[in-house]
């Protein structure tokens, strides 16, 4: 079992940065998939990036791409997601989440946070 916290979502406006962090905790010993996904009101849940737990290999959505960049810190079992330049249309529920399968689908991961707000005024 994994077990994932997301923390640092708020209030910002358009320009903006802002850095989201997953802490992981229980069986981290694997070399799971780590993602970030989101989900708007009234939108289905959408791919924002991954990496890689070993190794750090990343792969990037089409909303992070240039604006967005996933990390992850195995001393602190932690996992951020820096976001710059921050858009009214990037408000949504940012949720953390782990698997063994290097992929983008949402079904496929079975670990996932509570998930974190992040709300871009204009």
């Amino acid at each position: 079992q994994v077990q994932l916290a997301e923390s640092g979502g708020g209030l910002v406006q358009a320009g903006d940065s802002l850095r989201l962090s997953c802490a992981v905790s229980g069986r981290t010993s694997g070399n799971y998939a780590m993602a970030w996904f989101r989900q708007a009101p009234g939108k289905e849940r959408e791919f924002v990036a991954r990496i890689t737990w070993i190794g750090g290999s990343t792969t990037d959505g089409d909303s992070a791409k240039d604006r967005f960049t996933i990390s992850r810190d195995n001393a602190k079992n932690t996992v951020y997601l820096q976001m710059k330049s921050l858009k009214p249309e990037d408000t949504a529920v940012y949720y953390c989440a782990a698997g063994s399968l290097w992929t983008t689908v949402s079904a496929s991961y079975p670990y996932w946070g509570q998930g974190t707000q992040v709300t871009v005024s204009s």
